[in-house]
């Protein structure tokens, strides 16, 4: 039983006594998850994060001693998670700042215990980070998301979302004159492999990771699927779920699983999402059942959207290469491209969706597939929850728009270094995610740039995100 009821443990167990419910439901919780361990017979679990690139970085421990770390936690690095592409530590000057080198703890959240169906004997479950005198650590993007999940929680919402992943499955890779090669392991008529397919819709099932459809896309080798709309953090534990799980199950049958975006060769990763009330009973974003409008609410959710898109985009497409299709069908400006929303329109940054029986929602889709979805998770709802505060009106917009030099509010840069400074002159954005992550964040980011280079950027990459 892996009900949604079931809360996460806290980073430090409350001291008054056994008698306190939080510490006997944490107590109940671990024994409940030895049993099932037992009986499957589980000699491992992974203690699983994601660093800022939304890359898995865990410590698998025996089973022995699960017991001892759900309760105090496992041990690691921080710069783990914190890492850049290539990093060369004597060479950036904010690692001493931000404790680089310094321990974090990485605390079990005991509901997403899960058996991996695709590895033997070992079960995994998601940590959030704290620093060793138990505060949550600024830079942990799945913190930043809960984070503003609470703020929507404290203004009567709650969110339902679900990721749409692009990717490529290749063959494994080859070095061919220094380069890294890779060829398609399936074809655009949905010619690949049924007995991989069906083993990793199945086993991400089980792992909670619960797929709705799976295609192919418009390229050699790639492929698409679409998780089941859910509430909460659970969206992006699914997408964080699959991201790790597809490059395992993929190995298995000397596949490569990757979401690199690759020069002229885009993978996206859009974030499809609904405002309800705080019961999950009512689509607020919804003007009526087949009605294709939104609401007011909805109306200044997306004009949110809109007024923060330049700031949000450096989380959405976070590398050079995710960032070109952005201007693929401009005619305007080379510094920047307008986005723009309409109904049921898939070219479109934001497109709403009425479809009929299944409720308002709002598609993002400055997101590529290289992106932390816990980070385009908090960026949406940030963005979203000001137009809601603020009353915002995409109208109102266009008619600031016309009497001001700086940057359009709709408009995309195409340059990942004006988007990192257009997230740092954000002040909404930057106070909802935290000073402490935007400060590191673009650091971490200004130095990839200047360390980047072609072929071995290419070859970084791929290592890195396969």
């Amino acid at each position: 039983d892996h009900s949604s009821s079931l809360i996460a443990s806290s980073r430090e167990p409350d001291v008054n006594g056994l008698e306190s419910p939080t510490l006997l439901h944490l107590f109940s919780h671990i024994e409940f998850i030895k049993q099932q361990m037992a009986r499957d017979n589980i000699q491992f679990v992974r203690f699983e994060s994601i660093d800022l690139h939304g890359v898995s970085r865990s410590k698998n421990v025996p089973s022995r001693f699960f017991h001892e770390k759900a309760i105090h936690g496992v041990a690691m690095p921080r710069s783990y998670l914190e890492l850049t592409l290539n990093p060369r530590d004597n060479e950036l000057d904010y690692i001493n700042a931000t404790n680089f080198n310094c321990d974090i703890i990485l605390n079990p959240d005991l509901s997403t215990f899960r058996i991996l169906p695709w590895t033997e004997q070992t079960a995994r479950v998601i940590c959030d980070s704290f620093t060793v005198l138990g505060n949550p650590l600024m830079t942990s993007p799945r913190h930043i998301a809960k984070k503003q999940l609470s703020q929507l929680q404290d203004n009567g919402f709650s969110l339902q979302s679900a990721f749409t992943y692009e990717f490529c499955i290749y063959g494994i890779t080859e070095i061919v004159n220094s380069k890294t090669i890779s060829f398609p392991a399936a074809t655009i008529l949905n010619n690949h492999d049924q007995t991989f397919i069906q083993e990793l819709i199945e086993g991400m099932y089980y792992a909670g990771a619960n797929i709705e459809s799976f295609s192919s896309s418009s390229g050699p080798g790639q492929m698409e699927i679409t998780f089941h709309p859910a509430f909460g953090i659970d969206a992006a534990d699914s997408a964080f779920t699959f991201r790790t799980g597809i490059k395992e199950v993929a190995k298995k049958y000397n596949y490569v699983a990757s979401f690199f975006s690759e020069s002229g060769f885009y993978n996206s990763g859009p974030l499809s999402h609904s405002l309800w009330d705080l019961n999950g009973q009512k689509n607020v974003f919804s003007a009526g059942y087949g009605v294709e409008d939104l609401s007011d609410i909805g109306k200044n959710w997306l004009s949110g959207l809109l007024e923060h898109a330049a700031a949000i985009s450096c989380l959405m497409a976070p590398t050079t290469s995710c960032r070109k299709p952005y201007s693929k069908y401009s005619k305007e400006s080379k510094e920047t491209v307008n986005a723009k929303w309409a109904y049921n329109d898939n070219s479109c940054a934001f497109n709403v969706k009425c479809h009929s029986g299944k409720g308002t929602r709002i598609e993002n889709k400055l997101s590529s597939a290289t992106a932390n979805p816990y980070l385009v998770l908090a960026a949406t709802i940030a963005a979203g929850l000001d137009g809601v505060k603020r009353g915002l009106r995409y109208d109102d917009l266009l008619q600031e728009e016309n009497h001001t030099a700086d940057l359009k509010h709709s408009s995309v840069p195409l340059k990942l270094e004006d988007a990192l400074i257009a997230l740092e002159k954000d002040s909404c954005i930057k106070e909802a995610l935290g000073e402490t992550f935007i400060r590191y964040f673009v650091a971490m980011k200004h130095y990839e740039l200047e360390t980047e280079e072609m072929d071995s950027e290419r070859n970084k990459c791929l290592g890195y995100f396969i």
